[in-house]
């Protein structure tokens, strides 16, 4: 599944058909041609975003070469762009364009940028090629590998979309650097998710090094993004449409959801809003006797360490809370499930656990 050389890593996703797929890892790989085998037809659509584009849209071009027509959309930058409306973007480019059914669609961008465009080629003609190129931390640990794609609507997050694999996605961490701050500890959310939910060992490992990976020190990011990729690539591996197995992967998601509605797509980034999602998550295993009281305070110190958010926002209540996770994609027949933990490295799946629990547990993090 992991293959390492002096300078790159190689993640392969393996599912039970040709649809397999590799996550390449290494530092300015976007230059390299790595990009060019996993291109089938001749035409390319890359689309990014006015943030993006202007810094590495020109690097990926000349790894790109000649022999392409290719065609670029450039999205507004921001969770609240990620709409039906958007996507219609880049349908209006492919049309016009006159993509066919060899084209490949090229995601350069963070996780708004690879779920909308990953959204499109799971649509476009019933589905075209996709390359994830991740330029944000989250989205290289997240939401780039295990073909989640999706667009936001009003009255939930991620409600309308498909499941639809990359031919491959290409994390440069060299990109990690034009970062602001509070994009880097987004990530280490999803980061410090792993460890929680399937690495015990790897969570030991943040809690020594956190300073080293807030300050994107070269082998300490590199570890933790190979270390994460390898976790999620194994779990949708066995399990890619979450029928099962998948579901740890949304630990603190189900309250993290309910906050980034609640408080309007892009004021929380999508890790603060996990990061503090987790908090609950842990404070209502603490009530249910699955773990111990000290495993909460040791997420909340590392989360602090990775200057991330662990308390609910101030203007938003209980109710708040179940009237936005009442319309999360993870209630299953009118009934609420929720990602707890057994253990560091543990998690499980309980199905509508005691209400008021739930609900001492978001006041235990207000």
């Amino acid at each position: 599944m992991l293959n390492s050389t002096m300078s790159n890593t190689v993640i392969s996703v393996d599912l039970d058909d040709e649809r397999s797929y590799p996550i390449y890892i290494g530092e300015n790989i976007l230059a390299e041609h790595t990009i060019r085998q996993h291109i089938v037809g001749k035409q390319v659509c890359i689309v990014s975003n006015e943030t993006i584009a202007p810094l590495y849209l020109d690097t990926l071009l000349e790894s790109l070469g000649a022999g392409y027509q290719i065609d670029t959309v450039i999205l507004p930058d921001g969770e609240a762009y990620k709409t039906i409306d958007t996507l219609g973007l880049i349908f209006d480019q492919l049309l016009e364009k006159k993509h066919n059914r060899t084209t490949t669609l090229i995601a350069l961008g963070g996780g708004v940028v690879g779920d909308i465009t990953g959204f499109a080629a799971a649509s476009y003609q019933r589905g075209v090629n996709l390359i994830q190129i991740p330029t944000t931390l989250l989205s290289q640990v997240d939401s780039s590998v295990g073909g989640k794609t999706a667009v936001n609507h009003p009255l939930g997050k991620n409600m309308i979309g498909a499941f639809y694999q990359p031919q491959a996605v290409i994390i440069d961490t060299q990109v990690l650097h034009t970062l602001p701050p509070r994009e880097v500890s987004a990530g280490l959310a999803e980061i410090i998710k792993y460890g929680l939910i399937i690495d015990d060992e790897f969570y030991r490992w943040l809690e020594a090094n956190m300073a080293s990976l807030y300050a994107l020190e070269s082998n300490a990011i590199n570890h933790a993004i190979a270390r994460s990729c390898n976790s999620k690539a194994y779990v949708v591996g066995q399990d890619e449409k979450e029928q099962g197995l998948r579901a740890i992967l949304n630990l603190g998601h189900t309250f993290g959801h309910a906050i980034e509605s609640h408080q309007g797509y892009g004021k929380w980034l999508h890790g603060e809003a996990v990061a503090t999602g987790m908090v609950i998550a842990a404070a209502l295993s603490v009530r249910l006797n699955t773990i111990a009281s000290n495993e909460l305070d040791r997420l909340r110190t590392i989360l602090q360490s990775a200057h991330l958010p662990i308390s609910i926002p101030t203007d938003m209540s209980v109710d708040d809370f179940f009237e936005k996770m009442a319309v999360d994609k993870k209630v299953s027949d009118g009934k609420l499930r929720f990602v707890l933990l057994e253990s560091i490295g543990k998690a499980n799946i309980v199905e509508s656990p005691d209400v008021d629990q739930v609900k001492a547990a978001i006041l235990d993090c207000a």
